[in-house]
């Protein structure tokens, strides 16, 4: 057996010796823009140009009244529960499997989380749950697109309108992604985005509120506005951000393209599942490309030791965000049930991250050549796992 041949996590040359592509990537327009601010300035303003300017763009992007940047995704969660009146005594519904952030808002505002299971195809908020977690407290609904899944929003927002509910779209993982033509975030009674340092769109850090109805945008401007901004985006990221999301239809688009030859690389692999696509008349957005992981396809290997394995490999692979209820105390919620799909999700789901998506056929061949190269080995990894478990 040639060292080539060999898995990196048992001595051999990984597949991708320079490891995954960086994030972001080398980018010219914002290199412009960030120049351009230096030059006359504005990166140092309260009020320069570009913040005002993004603002713009989002409002018109989106086709909404209001667009508020703000300091960070997870500051744009807090703030549109606000916007919607929800705080202490309330209860807002939000799935078992979302990111941690919006379940610490949801506490932060004095509110309880009611956690309800996901759908057991896309692994997304299910609305078929909504039900379940119905109570005379229920203020709002919290709904995330994930890892290139979107959610069924008119069914969400036809529940949301029989119960008088609030709905925040998490589009954080889905700028510009489309259901039944119309933006991922507009669905919503408010809409969040993200500018964090992983994102589709970044700044290292920095959000935005959008919404249609006037009372919200009141109330956040209400909350911020203390003699100035207290969760501020600032120029200089505002300069950043806005090259990158004229561009981001363009760059979905070639994400997409990629996410389709690389589900065909894998389609004799039975150990890696694609989560359910968006359908037809959808268009996703690929911040995590999510997969189930079934261990018997790889002699029984632990998810977490295929993911060291693959890692070893140069591909930025990881085993996804936890469930929120097998990372909280039950005190701080209530949930719908016993949540299954979300205990096997916590369990089983890998993302990909997003910056190779971008790269060359290449680049999504020696994805598929990793998981290829775990696979044949697999035995032999997990003998290593096991004795390294034993201490031997």
């Amino acid at each position: 057996m040639s060292i080539a041949d060999l898995p990196a996590i048992l001595g051999g040359t990984p597949v991708r010796t320079a490891g995954p592509p960086d994030w972001p990537l080398p980018d010219a327009a914002v290199e412009g823009s960030l120049r351009a601010a230096v030059i006359d300035r504005s990166w140092g303003k309260y009020h320069g140009p570009h913040v005002a300017r993004l603002s713009s763009l989002l409002a018109e992007y989106h086709q909404t009244s209001h667009a508020v940047p703000c300091s960070s995704g997870t500051a744009a969660m807090e703030l549109a529960l606000r916007g919607l009146g929800v705080g202490p005594g309330d209860e807002v519904i939000l799935a078992a499997y979302d990111y941690k952030a919006n379940f610490q808002d949801v506490l932060t505002v004095g509110a309880t989380p009611v956690l309800v299971d996901v759908c057991d195809e896309s692994w997304n908020f299910d609305p078929a749950r909504v039900a379940e977690g119905l109570g005379a407290k229920t203020k709002a609904i919290v709904v995330s697109h994930l890892h290139g899944g979107v959610v069924a929003m008119p069914e969400v927002m036809r529940i949301a309108r029989e119960h008088n509910l609030g709905v925040i779209e998490d589009a954080a993982q889905a700028p510009g992604a489309r259901i039944h033509g119309r933006c991922a975030s507009t669905w919503g009674d408010v809409g969040i985005l993200s500018f964090g340092g992983s994102k589709l769109v970044t700044a290292g850090r920095g959000g935005a509120v959008l919404t249609l109805r006037d009372d919200v945008a009141q109330r956040i401007k209400l909350y911020t506005q203390r003699g100035n901004d207290a969760y501020p985006l600032s120029e200089l990221q505002a300069a950043a951000i806005i090259p990158q999301w004229e561009r981001l239809d363009d760059d979905n688009a070639r994400r997409t393209a990629a996410v389709a030859r690389i589900v065909e690389g894998l389609a004799a692999q039975s150990g890696l599942t694609f989560l359910a696509s968006p359908g037809s008349d959808s268009l996703p957005a690929y911040y995590k490309l999510g997969f189930q992981y079934d261990g018997a396809a790889f002699a029984q290997l632990s998810r977490d030791a295929f993911v060291a394995a693959v890692r070893a490999e140069g591909v930025a692979l990881d085993a996804g965000f936890r469930a929120l209820h097998r990372t909280h105390s039950t005190r701080r919620f209530r949930a719908a049930g016993d949540l299954p799909n979300a205990s096997r999700i916590d369990e089983q789901i890998l993302t990909l991250h997003h910056p190779v998506l971008l790269g060359t056929e290449q680049d999504l061949r020696e994805f598929v050549l990793a998981i290829e190269k775990v696979q044949r080995h697999a035995a032999a990894i997990k003998t290593k796992f096991d004795v390294a478990s034993r201490g031997c």
